[in-house]
């Protein structure tokens, strides 16, 4: 069974690798310093099964779990924190176990046990659990170069076609397979509605103006092309842009 090992704390790496080791079976393939890393390295190793702190830079293990849930072949989560007060919240990200720290080597086994019985198909198809209510700070997605983290404070606006939504943000643009009504549900404080296919982020609107053809558009900072906003839109922009 294949373990990424993810915490910020290098001795607290250290010692979850003694005791993968020493259990037969297992080999550590990766470790990772934050969620970032995890995320990344476990599209690279392909883990049966990840032991993940919570508290992290750059990226918590919670979002990490968030992201990792969403790949082809999700692995087994298992958090290993000196913080008991997210257990709730690591059971709706769906994770097998939740271990204090110091981690003993018999709850260790005992988890990885419970993981080696669990295949990854199992995992992601339980819907038995809450779905998860924890915001992301990136987006992810899949590409020709493999899984994408885009910063969500990074993201010029949401874009739906068809069955996918097209993510603008300064490096440039990815597809996401998901919905723009989720995005409002999740992103609301941080962007606007402009048109039924689009979601414009607040801290990048310059201003509103009248198109030769009669319709509004949109200027974003930083972006030369404009959006187009629906006529039903219109008047609620324009009180969000007062409270700019």
């Amino acid at each position: 069974m294949r373990v990424l090992v993810c915490d910020d704390e290098q001795l607290a790496r250290d010692r979850l690798v003694r005791l993968v080791d020493g259990i037969e079976g297992v080999e550590v393939v990766a470790e990772a310093a934050n969620g970032r890393e995890a995320v990344l390295a476990a599209q690279r190793v392909h883990p049966d099964v990840v032991l993940m702190d919570i508290r992290m830079p750059d990226m918590d293990g919670l979002e990490a779990a968030e992201h990792l849930s969403r790949t082809e072949q999700p692995p087994a989560l298992i958090f290993c924190t000196a913080y008991d007060e997210h257990a709730l919240d690591a059971f709706r990200v769906r994770a097998l176990d939740y271990l204090l720290k110091p981690v003993s080597r018999d709850d260790l086994d005992a988890a990885l046990t419970r993981a080696r019985k669990m295949t990854r198909v199992q995992a992601s198809d339980d819907d038995s659990g809450e779905k998860s209510t924890l915001r992301r700070q990136h987006i992810s997605a899949r590409t020709h170069r493999g899984l994408e983290l885009v910063p969500v404070n990074d993201i010029r606006y949401f874009l739906a076609d068809q069955k996918y939504i097209t993510v603008r943000h300064g490096g440039g643009e990815v597809l996401i397979d998901e919905t723009l009504k989720d995005l409002e549900t999740e992103f609301g404080d941080l962007f606007v509605r402009v048109h039924r296919n689009a979601l414009v982020a607040l801290s990048f609107i310059e201003g509103m103006e009248q198109a030769p053809a009669g319709h509004h558009q949109l200027r974003l900072r930083g972006l030369e092309d404009t959006l187009v906003v629906s006529r039903r839109h219109v008047a609620g922009l324009r009180k969000v842009m007062q409270r700019l």
